[in-house]
Order: structure tokens, then sequence, then C-alpha cells
């Protein structure tokens, strides 16, 4: 069974190619898509594009032309949630559009034609990305502080944790700290307690829930989604995000 390994930059896509074996690139509805084997496993890798829409693309195209069995999708992502923290890793249990809003026809936040707000991620899948996150971080304890992330972690914050959680999707980048408290604040208040934003994964997973694929997601913490999220976000994909999606990804397909 082929999986579909979703990046949403291209930094992240770039150090999987490297390591697939008998790549071959091909074109589809606008994207490159690199087929070939990845730890001895079949699989297609794709840049996500930005946005839900062209996601939603991106995850149909892998379904519709590829016929890919699963998809995992990696990334950046803003820590709303307590606790969470730059450098920390997010695998998400569940995903939530935090911008939709087709009320008063449906409560917000429900998507329509589902009634439901919320679209859960593979549990088993789940527990596989979460398992090899775990390891890369222990593995590396010692490698992942201050001069490793190039700067971008204060000296003071703690090793590096897991957590697994609700994640926020929405088109729109959250870079101000008023609102990203009002976001958390808002949906706490509603029942959703949401560990981290961004800005693609709620869209795949509602692709996978209507082809009936397994979908998991991880998610790196690049910021705190307040005024600092713009603040050498180049430099943090390339020396923290870049290293994380490569090891992580190659011990989830290890473990496949």
């Amino acid at each position: 069974m082929t999986t579909a390994i979703l990046s949403a930059l291209p930094e992240e896509q770039s150090s999987l190619v490297q390591h697939l074996s008998h790549p071959q690139r091909l074109m589809h509805a606008g994207r490159a898509f690199w087929r070939g084997e990845l730890q001895g496993r079949p699989v297609v890798l794709a840049l996500s594009g930005i946005g839900k829409v062209a996601a939603a693309t991106t995850a149909t195209a892998l379904v519709e032309r590829f016929g890919v069995a699963r998809m995992v999708f990696t990334g950046v992502a803003g820590g709303v949630g307590e606790g969470v923290q730059v450098g920390d890793v997010v695998v998400a249990s569940e995903y939530l559009q935090h911008d939709m809003d087709a009320s008063p026809l449906f409560p917000r936040w429900e998507v329509p034609g589902y009634a439901r707000s919320r679209f859960a991620c593979d549990a088993a899948l789940s527990a596989l990305l979460s398992g090899a996150a775990r390891a890369y971080l222990a593995s590396a304890e010692g490698q992942l502080g201050l001069n490793s992330m190039g700067g971008q972690v204060p000296a003071t914050s703690a090793a590096p944790r897991v957590h697994e959680g609700l994640v926020a999707s929405g088109d729109r980048f959250v870079c101000a700290a008023s609102e990203a408290l009002h976001l958390r604040g808002t949906l706490q208040a509603a029942g959703h307690d949401v560990l981290a934003v961004e800005m693609e994964g709620a869209a795949v997973a509602q692709v996978c829930q209507d082809y009936g694929r397994p979908f998991a997601a991880v998610r790196t913490i690049s910021d705190r989604a307040d005024d600092t999220a713009h603040v050498d976000f180049p430099a943090f994909v390339r020396t923290v995000a870049t290293r994380y999606a490569e090891h992580i990804l190659l011990g989830f397909m290890q473990k496949l």
C-alpha cells in the first residue's frame, strides 16, 4: 500500500526526496509529485500548497491519480495550547476549521453536510507518529538546544516535548498575540481545546474522510502564534523543522 507524505514547505520535502529509492518526478494538476520507496515502502511525496483549498486539491489528486492508501502530513504550526512551546511537536488527534462559520444555518464551526466540527485522525497512524517523534527527540537529547536551533529557542526553554490533541486550520496566518488569545479562548469556551494552529490539515482530514483514507499529521511548533511569529521563520525551518520532519518520517516509515 502506498503512503502519501504531504509537506507544507519545499525544504521539508527536499530532505525526504534525498532518501527516496527509485525516485520518479511526475507532474499532475500543476503540481510536482515524487514517487519512490522510503525505508523500503512505496510512497508519494507532495507539497500541499498553502491554505485549505490548495491542500484539498493536492489530497484529492493523491487519491484519484496515485491511489494512495493513507496520508501523513508534516509541517510547522503556531502553538496556542497551554505548555506548547517553540521546538515542541504536536501530533493531531483531531482537526477543526477555526474559520468555518455557516451560522445561523449551522452551529459555528460545524462543517455543513457532515454534522460535525471535528474530523478525527487515524489512531493507529497517529500512535506511530507519536512514537517516532518521541524516539527522535530522545535520541537527539542534548543536540536540540539553543545552538542547534539556530538561536530560535530561548536558553531557558525546557527540552522539546510531544503533545497530542486538537489542531485548528484556517486560511489566515495567526501572528498577533491578541488574535491567538481570542481564538483559543473562543474555541475553548465551546469545548475545543486547541493545541496549535496552521493552514492546511483540516482540509486534508476532510478529504480523507470523504475517500475513506486513514490520515495523520505531525507539526513542529515554530512560534507561539503571536507577535514574534514572523521572526526568523526561514531560519527555523532550515535548522529545526526540516530536521524534525526528516527523522520523524523516516522513523515512522520504518515502523509502518
